[in-house]
């Protein structure tokens, strides 16, 4: 095994600042350093020695290409390849990359998803780079972060408005700031650390199961005699094959500057996590997106494909991606931080109940935030939180809330201990809060983590929706605090009215309970079980104005999302729908009528030998693949016929409803009636692996 060394290695294919300062004029450098901490624009003088200081350190570093790396609204990433060479006139070539190269280029905007945005005659749409990600060298390329925009100059990324909403959060915070007497912080800015989970399957599996390499999750497949009933795996001491491959993965990721930090097995059979250092949104999401591609290609090399779909598998856990976000300052402060004596620490209070008044005012856009046709398999199936929306505090939290608002003193206590034994071992203080992780929303000591996004999805959509939304209540305290009289009186008047008003959103019990259900009921709650359901709020007049007053979105940009998260839900239904029927006509049928014909014949010899059949096995399997056969086909069919009458469904909306109430209830009984046969079908025969053989496939 490689012995990576941290010191020299680490970022090594990043084009960091320190490798920028050593390759520009200190003057040059100054500049930019001026530029990325105002947010100025970039002057072509400057992008020019930037781009020829890029260019020869990715030459340096083996790369023949450059590539304006962009996060378009398909939730992964795109990029087109160019080289540094161009003719010198003299039948040779020079390495050539340019400030006009560097920070612009051009790319399709109408084959990409655009809402209706572009049509497919107007096909240009812009590039441009965002000089606060880092670029950086792999496979050959140098990688430029970018954003992506229409001709017409809507945008058409996620990066664009992931911008804009930091800008939002930190115009609006330094307001309150300001308005509190912090004349030293210049800037605040939110900070994220994501959860990564995913499987590993070997590829000998993968590449016999259609549905898995065209839908990235299982169709079909009976219950397996082991899953994750046991409970051994969580935590449990990782395969060999695994170990080298999460090896791997860490030292292609810290070349990359991804701050990979911790690695373990994950609940289900076959399941795995890395978690990654807190840094900035913006390059939070980047390393991200880096980190779900490193992934799939380092499984390649090792034998395996890495899933990433919500719920590749029924009746075991999916996979989720928790957002722990944040907000720090320039100064080094967090400002959820709630010190020894939160019920004392005012800012904390006002900073804080902010948060629980944003996410009890928009719970359908965190909700839509989340929403995808594969995290609907995962989200309320007592593995994920639940579709309610709900924020978790814990008690010490709850209780000071409950003195505030009532007006009484809060009796601050000392921490228990938690003893082990006597003797030797140490006496622990317990933190402030337990961990509660049923809950969408929980604040966890000085962050909050939603734990509601799917392991395929962007966190850039829950990150511009956080940011936004508490940008918002931020804007509506600096309001206030800005024309108050007395400071004091003001602040304690806000956080009392967000408890009173928004207190709803805190539940600090058991998400998964039916009892929680009627109680968010009762109290008035969104309950959104479905994309088709949430997708109903986004356009919402309240949601657009809220976009539009932080120039996060226009009105057109939220209509085209909208558009575009409709497409998104039918066509991932209707593929899962056209793979599933190919499959039960091609695959299953064939293989059950053979065996049928295998029992059929010993049946007959049996006959044949004159012995009693009265209560044969092989006469009631005939009857059950028999019965069962027929119920499938009479499925299968049923589900072309839908599909079908959907196709001429031109509205999204109307055709998302028709995917959902029509298209997925007919997938269910397919899936029903084909899992039965699994179950007593010969293993020889079916035609594809089942659940034991793929989620044991990586055995050692």
């Amino acid at each position: 095994m490689e012995n990576f060394d941290f010191k020299s290695r680490f970022a090594e294919s990043v084009f960091t600042d320190g490798e920028m300062k050593k390759r520009m004029a200190s003057s040059a450098y100054a500049e930019y350093e001026e530029i990325v901490a105002k947010n100025k624009p970039l002057p072509l003088s400057l992008a020019h020695e930037i781009a020829t200081a890029m260019k020869d350190w990715a030459i340096e570093k083996g790369a023949t290409h450059y590539t304006h790396w962009f996060q378009p609204l398909t939730g992964v990433t795109a990029e087109k390849h160019d080289s540094f060479i161009e003719p010198d006139g003299n039948d040779n070539v020079i390495m050539k990359f340019t400030g006009k190269t560097l920070v612009r280029g051009e790319s399709d905007a109408s084959s990409l998803p655009n809402g209706g945005l572009r049509t497919t005659f107007e096909a240009r749409g812009y590039t441009a780079w965002d000089p606060t990600s880092k670029a950086f060298v792999r496979d050959g390329s140098l990688y430029i972060p970018t954003v992506f925009c229409s001709y017409g100059g809507e945008s058409l990324d996620k990066k664009t408005p992931l911008l804009r909403s930091v800008e939002a959060i930190n115009k609006q915070a330094l307001r309150i700031l300001r308005a509190l007497g912090d004349t030293k912080t210049n800037k605040v800015f939110p900070t994220v650390g994501v959860e990564q989970e995913y499987f590993l399957v070997d590829k000998s599996v993968y590449e016999k199961r259609l549905d898995l390499a065209n839908c990235g999750r299982t169709l079909f497949g009976a219950k397996p005699p082991k899953g994750q009933e046991i409970e051994d795996h969580y935590l449990g001491k990782i395969k060999a094959r695994v170990w080298d491959y999460m090896a791997d993965l860490d030292r292609e990721l810290w070349k990359l500057g991804v701050y990979a930090k911790t690695k373990h097995n994950e609940v289900a059979p076959a399941q795995h996590e890395l978690a990654s250092v807190y840094t900035t949104t913006n390059l939070a999401v980047d390393h991200n997106q880096l980190i779900m591609s490193v992934m799939k290609s380092v499984a390649n090399r090792h034998g395996m494909v890495c899933l990433l779909h919500e719920k590749p598998f029924e009746g075991v856990n999916g996979s989720g991606k928790h957002n722990n976000w944040s907000l720090a300052t320039d100064l080094g402060e967090n400002l959820f931080d709630p010190t020894e004596k939160p019920c004392e620490n005012k800012r904390f209070l006002l900073f804080f109940t902010a948060v629980v008044s944003a996410v009890d005012k928009y719970q359908d856009l965190l909700r839509i935030s989340a929403t995808s046709a594969g995290n609907d398999h995962r989200l309320g199936g007592s593995e994920a939180p639940p579709s309610v929306i709900s924020m978790f505090i814990g008690d010490d939290l709850s209780e000071v809330f409950t003195a505030i608002e009532s007006g009484t003193k809060y009796q601050d206590k000392d921490p228990d201990e938690v003893e082990f034994c006597e003797g030797i071992l140490p006496h622990l203080k317990k933190d402030k809060t337990d961990r509660n992780r049923t809950s969408p929303f929980a604040f966890t000591g000085n962050k909050f983590e939603f734990r509601m996004v799917g392991s395929n999805m962007s966190v850039a959509d829950a990150n511009i929706v956080l940011n936004t939304i508490v940008a918002e209540q931020f804007r509506i305290i600096a309001d206030k605090l800005e024309k108050a009289e007395n400071l004091d009186d003001a602040i304690d008047y806000l956080v009392v009215k967000a408890i009173r008003k928004h207190g709803r959103i805190i539940f600090n019990g058991n998400n998964y309970s039916d009892e929680w259900k009627k109680e968010a009921e009762r109290r008035g709650l969104l309950n959104l079980p479905t994309t088709v359901d949430a997708l109903r709020h986004y356009a919402e007049q309240k949601n657009i104005e809220l976009f539009e007053r932080h120039e996060v979105f226009t009105a057109t940009e939220v209509e085209s999302r909208h558009e575009i998260l409709l497409e998104s839900y039918s066509k991932a239904i209707d593929v899962e729908a056209r793979t599933m029927a190919h499959i039960v006509k091609r695959q299953i049928i064939p293989a059950v009528i053979s065996f049928e014909k295998v029992v059929a014949e010993t049946l007959n010899a049996k006959q044949a030998l004159t012995l009693g059949l009265k209560n044969s096995a092989e006469g009631a399997l005939i009857v059950n693949l028999s019965k069962g056969l027929d119920s499938l086909y009479t499925a299968v069919s049923k589900l072309e016929y839908d599909l079908s009458v959907g196709a001429d469904i031109k509205c999204s909306k109307e055709k998302a409803e028709y995917d959902k109430s029509v298209i997925l209830a007919d997938m269910s009984k397919v899936r029903e009636w084909a899992d039965f046969l699994e179950s007593i079908t010969d293993k020889e025969i079916w035609p594809f692996p089942n659940y034991t053989e793929i989620l044991n496939s990586v055995s050692y």
